[in-house]
């Protein structure tokens, strides 16, 4: 029976409202992070013109010092160029490549890889392009890192990787966690379904699946609970340059 379509919109607009709260998490997450990186290069920048300054009479090493503070400044323009290419208007697509997103989600995260002293493997291709909301694919990309690291015990493995087959490309995030019961499995992309109990909203999942149809792609979750083969990996495929509806 089909449920009234008052269930179906409320549920739609609590989806709405959750997915615009994980954006603003993943965003300033991300900002948190960049600034952290931005801080090497400018205390660079400090010094060299300090340094500049102190040789001034010095023509090399003048010229010297201006080779590295241009290096610098480089780093720093592709940072912010690159935070600002994730958060243009929803309506926004462009070519993206894949594995820049994808470290960037993992960014996002490196406090909690490193404090569970997680094994990162990866394997991302840097010639794998979409035309994608960046945006939107990072915070789907930030939500499977973010489960796979609530799964995964101390010293477990997070095994991200990013590749092309045929018109498209395949995102694949795995870890050895200790699975999802097969019983559940088909549930895991329903609205409000968790199995994090007070942890969880049952809404990363379902809105994962609703970003990524969005780009006319799919995403598909496999796992085991058996004993020395568990783990949970979900693949995405998405594909290549083509328009998103």
């Amino acid at each position: 029976m089909d449920r009234p379509a008052d269930d179906r919109n409320l549920e739609q607009e609590i989806q709405d409202i959750v997915r615009q709260n994980q954006e603003l998490v993943v965003a300033g997450q991300f900002a948190a992070t960049v600034m952290h990186e931005i801080n090497g290069p400018l205390e660079a920048v400090t010094n060299l013109n300090y340094l500049i300054q102190q040789e001034a009479d010095n023509p090399s090493q003048v010229r010297l010092y201006c080779g590295m503070l241009e290096e610098q400044l480089l780093t720093l323009t592709k940072l912010s160029r690159q935070t600002l290419s994730f958060y243009r208007s929803p309506d926004t697509r462009e070519s993206v490549v894949l594995a820049t997103l994808a470290e960037a989600a993992l960014r996002v995260h490196q406090k909690k890889i490193s404090s569970k002293r997680i094994e990162l493997r990866k394997r991302l291709k840097n010639d794998v392009t979409a035309e994608v909301h960046a945006g939107d694919i990072l915070q789907v990309f930030s939500n499977l890192v973010a489960n796979a690291i609530d799964a995964l015990p101390d010293k477990g493995i997070l095994c991200f990787s990013v590749k092309q087959c045929a018109n498209e490309a395949h995102v694949t995030v795995a870890d050895n966690g200790p699975g999802i019961a097969a019983a559940v499995l088909p549930r895991i992309f329903d609205p409000f379904f968790t199995t994090k109990k007070e942890r969880g909203t049952g809404l990363g999942l379902a809105i994962s699946k609703s970003i990524i149809e969005k780009h006319k792609g799919r995403i598909r979750g496999r796992s085991t609970t058996r004993p020395s083969h568990n783990g949970t990996a979900f693949r995405i495929s998405i594909p290549l340059l083509a328009k998103a509806g």
